[in-house]
Formats: C-alpha cells, structure tokens, sequence
C-alpha cells in the first residue's frame, strides 16, 4: 500500500513539474491524439486501428518502449493526407503557357498534358495518369515533370529510384521491426500533403533486386490503376488510396524496365535536341540562369549567336544540355572574374562571340569527325544508337593476302559478329553482278574493324553498313563521303527495319552529314524527326542491297580485282573496266 501511495506522490509531482514547465500531460496528449484522428478524414478501417492503438497506448505506461511505437505509428496515420486535395488548375491556355515558359521544343509531351487536363474538365473522377518519359540524359524529363505540376496546380515531389534493390523501400517494413517505418511511397504523400500531388519516379530503370526482394514488383502495385485506389503499406497496415496521385516515370532505356512494369507505364520518347532548339534553350534559359548562379547582369555580357553555336558544335558532344549549361557557366565564371579582377569602364559589355569562346574555354574538345576528308575504298559511315541519343559509326573493311579468313575487331558483339558474316555470304552471293572474282577471294583475309575499339558495340542495324564496306573493298570502288546508312541485312540481300530513327538522323544531322540511306520499312518513322531536320536530308528509302550499293559508292566503275592489282590505299583512279568474260 505504501509503495502504491508513493507511486501516486511521484506521479502527482512529474505533472505539477510538467505543468511548470509549461508541457501537457499524458492525458491532455492522448486527447489531442484522438481528436486528431477524429479530425484526419480516414477512411473506416484506418480509423479503427487508430482508436484500437490509442487504446493501447492509454494502457501502457507513459515512457514504455512499446508506447513509443505505438505512439510513431499513431502519427503515421494521422500526418498522412486522407482528403487534402490541391485545387488544380483547369485552364489550358495558362496550362500551355507555362510549360511553353519552362520548355522549349518538346511539343508531343506538352500536347499529352493538355489532352490529360482536357480530360479532367469532361471526366468527374478520371483515374490517375501513368507517364513514362523515356530518353538520353539532360533532355528535360526531370524539370518537365516540376513543369507538369506547376502548370496542373499540383504538389510535386520526387523519390528516386536509381540503386534501389529493397522492397521495403516501396512497402515499407512491418511493425515488427526494430525502427519501422512505412515506404517511399507514404512518406512521399506525406511530403506533398495532398492525395492528388504530382509523383515523379526518377530512374526508374535502374532499380536493382537481390535477396531482400524486387521493388520492381512491389511498384506494380502503386502504377496500376485498377489497384493503385486499394495500395497497402506494411507499416500502416490499411489501404490507402493512390488513384488521384499523377504519377511520371523516367529512364534512359526500356529493356531494363520488366515487362510487367512497362504493361503499365505509357512511354512518351524525348530525343536529342537539334542545334537550333539547344540555341534556344542556351538563350532563353541556361545563359540567363547562370548569369544569376555567377552574380553577373545581362547589361554587363552577351553571348552571340556564332559563340553559343561554337560551344553546342565544338565544346559538347551530347543529346541534351547538360554539357552545355556548364561549359556557358566556365564562360560565365570568367567574365564575373574579369569585371572583379580588372578595372573596366562602367558601361563595359562583354561580347562572347566564337573567338572569346575558344579563349576562355580553350583548345577545341571536339571536331566534326562525321564526314571523311575524301571518298576512301573499303570507309563506310554508319548510324548508332545509344542510351545518350544517336552516333556516328565509321566502318573500315581492307583485303590482305592470305587464305580467305576474315577477321573482326572493334570489340564487337555476338549479334555484330553474325549480320558482318551474313553481310559477307550476302556479297559473295553476288559476287558475279558485281564483278568480284571469287578466286581472288581465296587469296586474300578480309579485315573489318570498328573503330574505338574501346567501346563495346552490337546490334543488327550495322549489316548494310558492313556490307558496303565490303564490296567498296573487294570491287576496289570508294565510298561516297557524305553517305550515312543503317539497317539489318539478310542472306538474299533484304533490307530490314531498325530502331533509333529520329536519334539516328539528329545525330547525322549534327555530324553535316546530307544524305541518308534507310530501310523502307522505316518510312513510318520519318514525321518524328524534326522538319528542319528532313528538309536537309537526302533520304532514300531502300529495300535491297543492290540500291544501297548504288546509292553509297561512286559512280566510277570499278577495276578487276587480279593480283596486280594497286593497293588499296592509293589516290590513282582505277583503269577501266574491262567486260566480262561470258562463260
């Protein structure tokens, strides 16, 4: 009894110290719990677990390690939005000017935004939209979803995904767990505040697994909209509902994405920027931008046209801006150094043309290596893609003496490997229309070699392009220098389809190259790339290999091909071809 008394007196005296010290007392604390998840908008099951662990929390003692989690997971569930909506905006013309302000170009992203807000306006309860943007690095995919969300009125907030190889960093961990908490997704929503912010999943494809689980898997849940309303974290343990939320997804490529995740994703492509549309953006917000990063005002420098041009042709190399924004922020740091570091005149006016360029940044990084100096025998040009947006691809093919072996470098895969040997038996099947004797072939090792040797390569698209290469070196013709060409080639000589169109002119477009030979097939895939971009383009749309032949080598005819006859290297026009002997 004593005990008990004394027990009484110590409590008394911590809430007399408390009240002194102007805190609540546990009573008044739980109160205020309960009130607020009267107050949170729960649903009904959420709301009964609420009230079921209060209830336990008044029965525990006040400092209990157990009251403490019970306690987090109580402000869990309130903190969290249950009804809290941002009231979006609807108008499409104030819609469009904003994302025409923050962006430039991309007019296919910007049109599927306003046919999504278009939507709203005729639909009472539309589920959630799942975008996926899908291109090189330093496009714009991350700044056009803060775009989105400014221009629809929304919260914005964005969890990345890149190296994540846990689960529970989707579902979050069971309370059971020593320092639970609930996933990504929750607290993301907690962040916002609201049910319908603007979610961005950044790098989505680069989401790992290992022995803890697939959050690859564990996001099926959260982006498919027949569940999303019903989404079940395992900290909170109730469903809460993801349906109103605008979800965005970005990646570089899609083939690390599982299939079940794309099922579910509606993939926007954004390529390369062309030259012009990096010059408008260099104008109208990365040298604005960094004049304000490096303290400088824009009476006091302008970069002209040929100096924007200058850096974008010959300091950069890249799909998107990135590059770019900091080679014009070296520029910008070394004018602020002049106007703080030498007297100049008050109304002085730095004028960054082409030669101011190339004295602040110095020597030259890159030089347009596209277009060779003179047509060569046995130099094809081909197009690549890659995951940072198209390429130009150089192809050397040279005969040696030997047993007829042929010999491939360059690094090149297994898929490489195969369209070169099925571009060979293509040529040689051919061999008697093209005037190639045979048993010279029997005599000579022909070498193909990709250069940068350094950088893995495959893929079918280089088969016409290899193809080329051969035939220039055994029918000892050149290869026109201004010809680019890419598509997958068969046994009998077809031509088929490939992939990374739009990428793959952007890139010969940025290299000066002018005529284009491309599959037939991929006709369908020539209004993606830009009009500016077409309208200096010579494409030519093949279906065989003896129009690409045609197309790509010189009008000269070519030598007999005998053992007399010159290196290949050589400058000499060939003699004459004599006719065929009829056998």
């Amino acid at each position: 009894m004593e005990k008990a008394q004394k027990e009484y007196y110590l409590n008394e005296q911590i809430k007399a110290i408390h009240k002194e010290l102007g805190r609540k007392d546990e009573r008044a604390e739980l109160d205020e719990l309960k009130k607020k998840i009267e107050e949170a908008g729960m649903t009904e099951e959420a709301k009964e677990k609420a009230l079921q662990e209060l209830h336990r929390l008044e029965a525990m003692p006040p400092m209990s390690a157990e009251g403490t989690v019970s306690r987090t997971y109580i402000d869990w569930l309130v903190s969290v939005p249950w009804k809290q909506k941002s009231k979006e905006i609807r108008d499409l013309t104030k819609a469009e000017e904003v994302l025409n302000e923050d962006h430039f170009g991309l007019d296919k992203i910007k049109d599927r935004i306003l046919e999504y807000l278009a939507v709203r306006q005729l639909v009472k309860n539309p589920k959630g939209s799942i975008l996926c943007f899908v291109g090189p690095p330093g496009v714009g995919k991350t700044s056009l979803g803060k775009s989105i969300a400014r221009a629809t009125g929304r919260k914005f907030v964005r969890l990345s995904l890149g190296g994540v190889r846990d689960e529970a960093e989707i579902r979050g961990h069971r309370r059971t767990y020593i320092g639970a908490l609930p996933g990504q997704i929750i607290q993301m929503m907690k962040k916002a505040g609201t049910v319908n912010p603007v979610l961005l999943l950044d790098e989505v494809d680069k989401l790992g697994t290992d022995f803890r689980g697939d959050p690859s898997a564990a996001l099926l849940e959260v982006l498919d909209p027949e569940q999303n309303h019903m989404f079940q974290d395992h900290y909170l343990d109730v469903e809460f509902d993801l349906s109103k939320v605008f979800f965005i997804a970005t990646a570089n490529v899609m083939h690390t994405i599982p299939p079940a995740l794309q099922d579910r994703l509606e993939v926007l492509r954004l390529s390369g920027y062309t030259e012009r549309e990096k010059l408008e953006i260099a104008k109208r917000h990365l040298v604005p931008k960094q004049a304000e990063s490096n303290g400088l005002r824009t009476e006091q420098f302008e970069f002209t046209d040929e100096g924007l041009l200058e850096i974008i042709r010959h300091y950069t190399r890249e799909s998107g801006v990135r590059n770019l924004e900091r080679e014009i922020g070296s520029c910008c740091r070394k004018i602020a150094r002049k106007f703080v570091g030498e007297t100049v005149a008050a109304d002085f006016k730095d004028l960054v043309g082409a030669e101011r360029v190339q004295q602040m940044l110095g020597p030259i990084k890159f030089r347009q290596q596209g277009v060779a100096a003179e047509s060569e025998i046995g130099l094809a040009t081909g197009l690549a893609w890659t995951e940072v947006g198209g390429e130009v691809l150089q192809i050397e093919a040279t005969l040696v003496k030997g047993r007829g072996a042929v010999t491939l470098t360059g690094k090149l895969g297994d898929v490489m490997q195969e369209s070169a040997q099925a571009a060979l038996t293509c040529i040689k099947a051919r061999a008697e229309r093209l005037g190639i004797n045979l048993d010279f072939i029997r005599k000579r090792d022909l070498h193909i070699h990709v250069p940068e040797g350094a950088i893995p390569k495959d893929g079918p698209s280089a088969g016409i392009t290899m193809a080329v290469a051969m035939a220039s070196a055994l029918m000892r013709q050149p290869i026109r220098k201004n010809v680019a060409m890419t598509g997958e080639i068969t046994l009998r000589g077809r031509i088929l389809p490939i992939g990374g169109v739009k990428e793959k002119l952007l890139a010969a477009h940025r290299f000066g190259i002018d005529t284009i030979i491309l599959p037939k097939d991929n006709e369908k895939d020539l209004p993606e790339v830009p009009e500016e971009v077409r309208s200096v383009l010579e494409i030519n749309l093949v279906e065989t290999i003896d129009e690409v032949i045609a197309l790509a080598l010189e009008e000269t005819r070519p030598a007999p091909i005998t053992d007399d006859a010159p290196p290949l290297w050589t400058t000499e026009p060939p003699p004459a071809l004599q006719a065929p002997v009829e056998q």
